[in-house]
């Protein structure tokens, strides 16, 4: 806790780009979130390199992400916004984190398989223990609360039984964190498989729509965007596509199912599409416009880059020594 608040956890991987699921489902409900907690968000480019990178293109998505975060309307004056690579107290402290985590632990972790899965030429040892720095990315903050969907509760857990097995033997030294439970964000599907959520990975580029996506190119996926042969516009789970399709409009519009699909009542699957879309549109122009804003001011990005750094290696670093005096490491000569 600081400053009497709770203290919450979460960041991106600066791979890919983000997509308006990305946006719906957290990064639009983050910025309400400074009033209630201290909040450190992390542009997570350690975690990025488990799979190999253009050192140029992660530099340039890294940064991106960071001003997107900013452009999304989350106050890096109220939030601490910052680079991963740039608290070298992650490194450290995922190190003696690896030596309070078992094997078995980590081969349980699901994850793992299905990354290994997909780069069978690249099974290396960071994507085996990248959940031992996830748990330093949390514990270093003694983060209270940490946003997580079902597919990172795995790692949540093994961030608690981390803690957990360190405080037996050393005493209260890490927060153990709870899933953050409040306002949950939309879950926007792929537009082209509404089975799966809408990825920044997907191989499919009519599957997803990006937040730098122009109007042309939004109303093109949505009009490309599965439906079914039923004619009808029903918010059931029989129908996916058209369930996702409102979900998005729901999202952006502020409506809620029954009133969308009372709207929609007697429309074809055309003109759902290009609601979808305008709406879609209306939500993610002032974004942009706010983006390439920041994006020129090159001068304030880097001040941000760097007051942020040093925000989040204070805090980090108190925890860090903490850790090192309780395992025995000699004090450092000041």
């Amino acid at each position: 806790m600081i400053n009497g608040n709770k203290v919450l956890f979460s960041g991106m991987q600066a791979t890919g780009n983000l997509t308006l699921g990305n946006y719906l489902g957290a990064l639009k409900n983050w910025v309400d979130l400074a009033d209630d907690y201290e909040c450190y968000y992390s542009v997570v480019d350690m975690h990025s390199i488990t799979v190999r990178q253009d050192p140029a293109v992660l530099r340039k998505r890294a940064r991106a992400l960071l001003t997107l975060y900013i452009a999304a309307g989350i106050d890096p004056e109220k939030n601490c916004l910052y680079y991963q690579s740039h608290v070298s107290g992650h490194a450290e402290l995922a190190w003696i984190l690896n030596c309070f985590t078992y094997m078995g632990e980590l081969n349980r972790m699901t994850q793992f398989k299905d990354k290994a899965a997909k780069h069978t030429d690249n099974i290396n040892a960071g994507l085996f223990t990248y959940p031992v720095l996830m748990a330093a990315d949390i514990l270093l903050y003694q983060a209270d609360v940490v946003p997580v969907g079902i597919d990172q509760m795995q790692h949540l857990e093994i961030t608690r039984d981390i803690a957990q097995r360190f405080n037996a033997v050393y005493g209260d030294v890490f927060t153990i964190p709870e899933a953050y439970v409040g306002k949950v964000g939309a879950k926007i599907m792929s537009l082209q498989d509404p089975a799966k959520k809408m990825s920044k990975s997907d191989e499919n580029p009519n599957a997803s729509i990006y937040l730098m996506d122009d109007a042309d190119t939004i109303r093109r996926k949505c009009r490309r965007a599965v439906t079914d042969s039923e004619g009808a516009i029903l918010y059931r789970e029989e129908q996916p596509g058209v369930k996702n399709l409102l979900d998005i409009y729901c999202a952006c519009s502020g409506k809620t199912p029954q009133e969308a699909v009372r709207e929609f009542d007697g429309c074809g699957y055309g003109q759902l599409k290009d609601a979808v879309a305008e709406a879609v549109i209306a939500v993610l122009n002032p974004l942009q416009t706010r983006f390439r804003e920041l994006e020129k001011d090159k001068g304030y990005i880097d001040g941000i880059i760097r007051t942020n750094a040093e925000r989040a290696a204070y805090t980090a670093n108190k925890t860090l020594r903490k850790v090192q005096k309780k395992i025995g490491f000699p004090e450092r000569v000041r």
